[in-house]
């Protein structure tokens, strides 16, 4: 089956002046070993570093450095990219080794990589400019939704309540389900005059740190 770069180019809205860098990006060891996309996965992942941190700081320039390297965190990890990718369908442009010519499923941490593959090759085909306004266009969401990491809600709800209320949050467990290999938690948190928000998550830790986001959605 061909694959229709053309397609790709439309959706990143980038014309590639060199073809074949897009699809070295997007082709995987296991399809060519010699020439595919590992070593520009390092370099895609290296510039969308530094376009996400470049604008996380213009974004939070009175932020402390620890809450910028968790929402950095958040944005540049193998799930977002992920996440990304499936945005673009970026699965139907990648080349694996598939000796029956099947429909097969390719693997998350692939998809992922090629992600970042993309990126690298769009820096290499232009300039860092356009690789920036690609990353911020796909980004975007992710970019907005940084306010509020999963990572820090607990804490910054935790601040927002004591400074408030001079009180803590009151975290209750509301129901623990599914079998031992795939539990599921259901958490409420309730902050003085507010009714429980709740959170769900494969612990209670995570449906705690939902909870959290959720009820800081609600309050600010």
């Amino acid at each position: 089956m061909k694959i229709n770069y053309r397609d790709l180019q439309k959706k990143i809205k980038v014309k590639f002046k060199n073809l074949d860098l897009l699809i070295k990006s997007l082709t995987h060891k296991s399809f060519d070993t010699k020439n595919n996309n590992e070593k520009i996965e390092f370099l895609g992942d290296r510039v969308l570093g530094l376009v996400i941190a470049k604008k996380l700081l213009e974004i939070y320039p009175d932020e402390k450095e620890g809450i910028l390297d968790k929402k950095f965190a958040s944005l540049v990890n193998k799930k977002t990219c992920l996440e990304i990718a499936k945005k673009i369908n970026l699965e139907k442009y990648i080349l694996t080794f598939n000796p029956n010519n099947k429909k097969i499923r390719i693997e998350d941490k692939i998809i992922s990589d090629s992600c970042e593959a993309l990126i690298g090759a769009i820096y290499l085909d232009n300039n860092l400019a356009v690789a920036e306004k690609v990353i911020l266009e796909l980004w975007k969401n992710h970019i907005k939704g940084s306010v509020i990491t999963q990572i820090d809600a607990k804490t910054t709800l935790q601040e927002l309540t004591l400074k408030n209320f001079k009180k803590l949050p009151i975290y209750k467990l509301i129901s623990n389900s599914g079998p031992a290999h795939k539990p599921s938690f259901k958490v409420g948190v309730k902050l003085p005059n507010t009714k429980y928000y709740f959170g769900l998550g494969k612990s209670k830790k995570d449906a705690e740190q939902s909870a959290a986001i959720e009820c800081l959605k609600n309050i600010k």
